[in-house]
C-alpha cells in the first residue's frame, strides 16, 4: 500500500502562517475567501468554509504576498485542504480586493 499524496508533501518543512487569502476561479464567480495556516514553496494548507465546493484547480490570491499562486488541490478533509502550487500570476484585473 502506498502512502498518501499528503504524507509526501509533508516531507518539506511547512512554516505556520496566518494569511488571508482568496480562491478566485473566473471574472463570473464569487471569490471565496480563506486561510493559508501553513505555506512552503510548493504548496499550502488552506481553512475554507465547510460545504463550499472548491475546484481542483484555481488561482489562490494572497494579498500580503501580492502574487497569485496556481493552485491544484491535492486532499481535503473538512474545512481543510491541501494545494500543490503549479505556478504564480499577478492578481487579475478583475478582482476587486
Amino acid at each position: 500500500m502506498t502512502e498518501p499524496i499528503r504524507s509526501e508533501q509533508q516531507r518539506e518543512h511547512r512554516q505556520r502562517v496566518l494569511k488571508g487569502a482568496a480562491i478566485l476561479i473566473d471574472v463570473n464567480t464569487s471569490e471565496i475567501r480563506c486561510t493559508v495556516r501553513n505555506m512552503h514553496s510548493h504548496g499550502a494548507e488552506l481553512r475554507v468554509p465547510l460545504g463550499v465546493h472548491i475546484p481542483a484547480e484555481f488561482l489562490l490570491y494572497v494579498p500580503v504576498d501580492g502574487i497569485g499562486y496556481k493552485s491544484v488541490v491535492r486532499w481535503r478533509e473538512q474545512d481543510r485542504v491541501g494545494v500543490l502550487f503549479v505556478g504564480t500570476a499577478p492578481k487579475p484585473s478583475w478582482h476587486y480586493g
